[in-house]
C-alpha cells in the first residue's frame, strides 16, 4: 500500500479553515440536550388557576370519560383498540394529568385595566408558589403575557416583572418555569425579550440564563421576511440561547392569511407549510417545536362530544406523526384523548422500534439495516414514550432486550455504559 499524499501541512490548513464551521455548528446546531418535552401544554385565564387546578382538570376529565362510558367507550369512539390505553391513561389523569401550564395574560385574558392585572398576577404569583409547595404544580408551569406590540408592550413587560419578582420574593422560581412570548413577528423582539431576561436576572440575582422562552409563531412575518428570509429560524440564533421552543398559534396566524373561521385549523395547508418551516429552523438546534390548538371542545350534547373527541384524537396522531410531539389543550375533557392518542401511537409503534433497537444494540443480522441516526430516532421514540408515560421501564426492558438508561443514551447521541 502506497503511502498518504496529504501532508501535515496540508490537513493543518483544512483543520483552520474548518474551525470556524466547527465553532458554528457546536454553538448553533448542538442537538437534543435531554430535556423533557411535554406532550402538550393547557392554556388557562390566569385568574381561573389555582394550587389546585392541574388535580381539578384530571378529576373532570375522567368524569367526562365516565359520562360517555369509560374510558374503554371513549377509546373505542376514537377507533383505539389497544385493552392497555384506558388503565395507562386513568393512571396518567389521577398521577399527572398535566404536564405544562401557562397561565394565560393575552388574549384568554384580555385587557382589564392595569389595577385588575396586577392583582391577578399577585394571585396568580401566590397560587403558583403554593402548587409547587404542595408538589401539586405540573412539571412545568408559566405565563404568556402580552407581546411587544407597541399599544400593550408596557403592560406585558410589568406583567411578566411582577409575576418572575413575585415567585423570586416567594420561595424562588419553580424548576420548570416556562414563558412565552407571544406574537413574535421579527427578530428584534426576541432580542429585546433577551434584554429583558438579562435586566430580570441581574436585578434578581439569578444566574445567567436561568430565564429562558418560549416563541409564539402567529404571524406570516416571521415566516417569510420582506427579504426573503425566515426570521423564524434567525431569531433561534440571535437569542443568546434562551429560546426553548417554537410555538404554532392555530387561529391568530390563520386569520392573518385571510383564511375564513370556519376553515381555520390545524390542519389547513396555511398551517402545514408555516410549520414546516418551524420544523426546518428548529432542526439540530435543541429547540422543541409544538403544534397549537382546536377549539372544537368536547363539551354539550352528546353526539357533538364523540364528534370532538374524534377530532382531536386524529389531529393529536397527526401532528405526532409528523414529528412533532407537542400541542395545546383548552379544556379538561381534551385531556382524555391528548393522552389516549398519543399513548397510542406510542404504543402502536413500540414492538417494531424495540425490534429494531434490540437488533442494533446487539448486532443481530437481520432484515433492516439501521444505521446510527436511525438507531437515534428509534431510542428517541421509545424514550418519549417511556417519559410520557406510555410505554413501561418493564416493557422496554422485555421487549428491546436494553436498559432504560441505554435508551436514553442513544437517544442523545451519548456512550453507552456497560
Amino acid at each position: 500500500m502506497s503511502g498518504r499524499s496529504l501532508s501535515d501541512d496540508a490537513l493543518g490548513a483544512i483543520e483552520r479553515r474548518l474551525a470556524t464551521t466547527d465553532e458554528l455548528l457546536a454553538r448553533n446546531y448542538p442537538g437534543d440536550d435531554g430535556r423533557r418535552q411535554p406532550v402538550h401544554t393547557v392554556y388557562l385565564p390566569a385568574d381561573r388557576f389555582t394550587a389546585n387546578t392541574a388535580r381539578q382538570w384530571g378529576e373532570q376529565a375522567l368524569a367526562a370519560a365516565d359520562a360517555a362510558g369509560g374510558l374503554e367507550a371513549v377509546a373505542s369512539t376514537v377507533g383505539l383498540t389497544d385493552p392497555q390505553l384506558p388503565g395507562l391513561v386513568a393512571h396518567k389523569l389521577s398521577a399527572e394529568p398535566i404536564e405544562d401550564i401557562r397561565l394565560d395574560f393575552e388574549d384568554g385574558y384580555g385587557n382589564r385595566g392595569d389595577e385588575t392585572e396586577d392583582a391577578d398576577v399577585a394571585a396568580a404569583v401566590s397560587a403558583v408558589s403554593q402548587a409547587v409547595s404542595d408538589a401539586a404544580a405540573p412539571p412545568f408551569i408559566g405565563i404568556r403575557f402580552k407581546c411587544f406590540e407597541a399599544p400593550v408592550r408596557a403592560r406585558g413587560l410589568r406583567t411578566l416583572d411582577l409575576f418572575v419578582s413575585g415567585l423570586a420574593a416567594h420561595g424562588g422560581l419553580p424548576d420548570g418555569l416556562t414563558i412565552t412570548l407571544p406574537k413574535v413577528t421579527t427578530t428584534g423582539q426576541v432580542e429585546a425579550m433577551v434584554e429583558t431576561t438579562r435586566a430580570l436576572e441581574s436585578a434578581l440575582g439569578l444566574a445567567e440564563r436561568r430565564l429562558t422562552f418560549e416563541v409564539q409563531v402567529e404571524t406570516p412575518q416571521v415566516i417569510l421576511g420582506a427579504d426573503g428570509r425566515a426570521p423564524v429560524a434567525e431569531l433561534i440564533h440571535a437569542a443568546d440561547r434562551r429560546v426553548t421552543s417554537l410555538h404554532y398559534g392555530t387561529y391568530d396566524y390563520s386569520a392573518s392569511l385571510g383564511v375564513a373561521a370556519q376553515y381555520q385549523s390545524m390542519e389547513h395547508p396555511v398551517a402545514d407549510h408555516a410549520k414546516n418551516v418551524m420544523q426546518l429552523a428548529v432542526a439540530g438546534t435543541g429547540v422543541h417545536l409544538s403544534d397549537g390548538s382546536t377549539n372544537i371542545l368536547p363539551i354539550g350534547d352528546p353526539e357533538h362530544v364523540r364528534s370532538a373527541w374524534q377530532l382531536h384524537a386524529r389531529l393529536v396522531r397527526r401532528h405526532l406523526e409528523r414529528g412533532i410531539y407537542q400541542g395545546w389543550d383548552l379544556h379538561p375533557a381534551q385531556l382524555v384523548t391528548r393522552y389516549l392518542a398519543t399513548y397510542a401511537f406510542y404504543r402502536d409503534g413500540f414492538p417494531a422500534a424495540a425490534v429494531r433497537l434490540r437488533n442494533y444494540v446487539h448486532r443481530i443480522e437481520s432484515a433492516v439495516l439501521d444505521e446510527p441516526a436511525t438507531a437515534r430516532a428509534l431510542a428517541s421514540f421509545i424514550h418519549r414514550g417511556l417519559t410520557c408515560g406510555a410505554i413501561t421501564p418493564a416493557e422496554v426492558e422485555t421487549a428491546a432486550e436494553v436498559t432504560v438508561g441505554t435508551v436514553g443514551a442513544l437517544a442523545l447521541n451519548r456512550p453507552i455504559q456497560p
